[in-house]
């Protein structure tokens, strides 16, 4: 998956030509089929890093299970902090925009930049977002409590604001929707990771602990490992699909004064993914440490409707 999303990376935005060559498919750009070569061998040095780390490790399967699931809490963090982030401050530009303040505050050569997407992705959002990984590193909460509020705050707002003051823009509703998905979105592996989702069955409870086991591992890589794959490659799998194509063109609503972060709730999809697959990662070796009787396990059925 991270060699994936590396090439994919070198595929769109630096125009490499891609693996593709090496087997008789199109290239992505005119680049020499050298740089071919180079991709193919992110996909071999990971893997051969993986190997070696399994080949050295002394740690138990559920050791790398709760290590794994330590990362992608993280990576959701930084995630969480992103959007707060973005969606504030892409809220305070549409706002100063669409009152006719930009341009006294910054100036109008500023607020010209600020008003085409690619600038204001480049320059506003993407510094955020470093900024979010970083903050991560030190904070450890995963947040989407606060963003839950934030939701309702925000949509407080635009009830308070229309009906009491007649007042509504465009970049009132984008903020919410914004942080709307990012919530279900990216709390997905969380809820994954606290047995929070529900398993409807009739046989599952009163399995023994090795075949809930066996169902949990097979459960894990054929559909929930599966289908992240679904999502990744269907929505990067080219330049033109859609979570690439909305983010190499810094995709916005047609609204005149809304938020400018459409492209980023199309790579909102591809967080869901990864960060779900992650966790079905962990969860699969979870499972087969339930099948060797490692120690340490949980009963899963807590959360089954019969």
């Amino acid at each position: 998956m991270a060699a994936f999303l590396v090439n994919n990376y070198l595929n769109y935005w630096q125009d490499l030509p891609g693996v593709a060559p090496i087997f008789g498919g199109a290239a992505n750009g005119s680049m020499p089929i050298a740089w071919s070569w180079a991709q193919l061998g992110v996909y071999v040095l990971l893997l051969v890093l993986a190997v070696t780390y399994v080949a050295r490790s002394e740690t138990t399967l559920r050791e790398d299970s709760k290590r794994i699931s330590d990362f992608n809490a993280y990576l959701i963090r930084a995630m969480f902090w992103a959007v707060l982030f973005v969606g504030l401050a892409d809220m305070v530009i549409s706002f100063l925009r669409v009152e006719g303040f930009l341009e006294g505050v910054v100036g109008k050569d500023l607020a010209a930049d600020l008003g085409r997407s690619q600038w204001r992705g480049a320059v506003v959002h993407m510094p955020l977002i470093a900024f979010s990984f970083v903050l991560a590193a030190f904070t450890r909460t995963l947040g989407f409590y606060w963003l839950a509020l934030f939701v309702v705050v925000a949509e407080l707002l635009i009830v308070i604001g229309r009906f009491i003051f007649s007042y509504e823009q465009a970049f009132m509703a984008d903020l919410v929707r914004f942080w709307y998905a990012a919530l279900f979105l990216f709390a997905s592996a969380y809820t994954l990771l606290e047995e929070g989702h529900v398993r409807v069955d009739v046989f599952y409870t009163n399995f023994a602990p090795r075949t809930k086991g066996w169902v949990n591992a097979i459960g894990s890589i054929v559909f929930g490992v599966s289908l992240c794959w679904v999502i990744l490659i269907v929505g990067m799998g080219g330049k033109s699909n859609i979570i690439n194509s909305p983010m190499l063109s810094y995709e916005v609503t047609q609204a005149g004064f809304g938020l400018y972060v459409k492209y980023l709730m199309a790579g909102f999809l591809g967080v869901f993914a990864v960060s779900m697959m992650i966790q079905f990662v962990s969860y699969f070796f979870d499972a087969v440490a339930d099948l060797r009787g490692e120690p340490g396990g949980h009963d899963h059925s807590s959360h089954a409707v019969q």
